[in-house]
């Protein structure tokens, strides 16, 4: 970066396009080669000529634009020095509401220590640095995440600690220095949270999505060890990947209703797999599949590997082939009667099982999401101008800003208060105690997604629907919060499912 110092008045003679300079906060910029290839074209860039175009590129651009073009600042203005601070990774924000409670020195909290606070650090600087750097590119690009993202996560012990508390995490050095008997279900809402920030929703599921949701009956049901094991391995170092398939064409939240069906071999060493799953998270790539099947008397779940007989196609849908949402066909695949998970004709009971925890990842997920388009909008809100004031300054904008906000801070709390209860309860009792709670939290985190991303259009305008510049985590946003309201489980059948299981639980002295 050049280090000349020019006064006020020598920048505003460079006001043509064969010498055009503009100052933004303090820095100035020669653009004279670059007029041609702006995407406004040259005659924006003269409007602002030799001028200071702080307050115009704040409005048309993100800050990260002059990261893009740094090689363009060719001085300084003499005297001055920049306004506008320079995020480095790992910074926390410092605006209000823009991080959970817990993050502002001047708030307390009884659910976390010192070691969530150095987790939360070392995980938002890694996201930063590469996590949200190779988000963005798979986003645009609807790639699968590359070897070498997922390789840094498990070198650091990410990928196995996605799946909560265990003897899973023995042996693996964890980000943060977390010790593995240590790691707690706070532990793993920090690193959830810090993982979603990356603005974009389709390459959070791309990121091993699958895996959290595919890979825990294998851990909690299968009876071989050694598959058990090697599965584990090979998912967490991200040699091989594994996806949940449960939903068809014909089933969805109506698990019941599925039409795979696994026949027992003439000699009983195998199970004859046939059928089709659909809207499988990671299912284009995956090379285990969980699988969810009907057995002659009941419903059986099976680990299905990559081979003969089984075909997977890319589904579009509304967000990003980042995902790798695939329709996958079984025609006659062997699968060892091994890799049978749980009992046979009772495989309701470790699919139930997985979806707490699903669920929770979900809300974790879902609610960050939403503080960062909390973020976007207090941002905007403060730089944008209309009618001559800024946006904030407008009532019906705070309106807007103190809605999100509430609903934001209310979906954190409860998280917060249910995920203590987690981790002061067994795998059996989170069962049976809290299907229904973390059921209605997940449907009113969503139902603020829902809020939040109307209302942020609202705040952006026409830069709200606009894949890319000032409004692109908007847009992307409101595009895609759909998906966790329907993956998991819908809204509505979890609303049912809480108020059918609190009236299971009434007491019948009650009238």
């Amino acid at each position: 970066m050049a280090t000349q110092t020019f006064t006020r008045e020598q920048v505003s003679k460079n006001n043509n396009a064969d010498s055009l300079h503009v100052i933004i906060d303090s820095k100035v910029y020669d653009l004279t080669d670059f007029a041609d290839a702006h995407p406004g074209g040259v005659h924006v860039l003269l409007q602002v000529a030799g001028q200071d175009a702080t307050s115009e590129f704040y409005s048309m651009h993100r800050h990260e634009i002059l990261t893009k073009y740094s090689s363009m600042v060719t001085g300084t203005i003499q005297g001055e020095t920049p306004q506008v601070i320079e995020p480095k990774a790992g910074d926390l924000c410092l605006i209000p509401y823009t991080e959970p409670m817990w993050l502002s020195p001047e708030f307390k909290s009884p659910y976390y220590d010192e070691s969530h606070r150095r987790l939360q650090k070392e995980v938002r600087v890694f996201v930063d640095e590469f996590v949200r750097p190779e988000a963005l590119r798979i986003e645009e690009a609807g790639e699968r995440p590359s070897a070498e993202i997922i390789k840094r996560m498990a070198d650091n012990g990410i990928n196995a600690m996605r799946l909560g508390p265990g003897k899973h995490l023995d042996g693996y050095n964890l980000i943060g220095g977390i010790e593995p008997k240590k790691f707690n279900y706070f532990h793993e809402l920090v690193l959830n949270q810090e993982l979603v920030r990356t603005h974009g929703r389709a390459c959070n599921d791309g990121f091993l999505g699958g895996m959290v949701i595919g890979l825990p009956p294998v851990l909690n049901f299968s009876r071989n060890a050694a598959l058990r094991d090697r599965v584990m391995r090979e998912c967490f170092s991200g040699e091989k990947s594994i996806c949940l398939a449960v939903s068809e064409a014909f089933a969805g939240s109506d698990v019941a209703a599925i039409r795979t069906t696994a026949a027992k071999s003439a000699d009983g060493t195998h199970y004859i797999v046939n059928g089709t799953k659909k809207w499988i998270t990671n299912g284009s790539w995956a090379d285990y599949f969980t699988t969810a099947v009907k057995t002659d008397k009941g419903y059986s779940v099976l680990l299905v590997e990559r081979g003969e007989g089984v075909e997977t196609e890319q589904i579009k849908t509304s967000y990003s082939s980042a995902a790798g949402t695939a329709f996958i066909t079984f025609d006659n695949v062997k699968v060892p009667v091994e890799n049978l998970l749980g009992k046979e004709h009772q495989g309701f009971p470790v699919i139930m099982s997985n979806f707490n925890h699903e669920r929770w990842v979900m809300a974790c997920a879902s609610i960050r999401a939403s503080r960062v388009v909390v973020e976007e909008c207090l941002k905007w809100a403060n730089q944008r101008k209309v009618f001559g004031k800024r946006l904030v300054d407008q009532p019906v904008i705070r309106g807007k800003l103190a809605k999100m906000i509430s609903l934001v801070e209310s979906g954190q709390s409860w998280l917060e208060a249910i995920t203590y209860q987690m981790c002061n309860m067994t795998y059996q009792q989170q069962a049976k105690s809290l299907a229904g709670p973390i059921a209605l939290l997940k449907n009113f985190i969503t139902r603020a997604a829902h809020e939040i991303a109307d209302e942020s259009v609202q705040v952006f305008g026409g830069r709200g629907i606009t894949k890319s510049g000032m409004g692109r985590v908007i847009e992307n946003f409101h595009r895609t919060y759909k998906f966790d309201a329907v993956l998991g489980g819908s809204e509505e059948i979890l609303g049912d499912l809480a108020v059918r299981q609190a009236f299971k639980n009434f007491p019948k002295s009650m009238l």
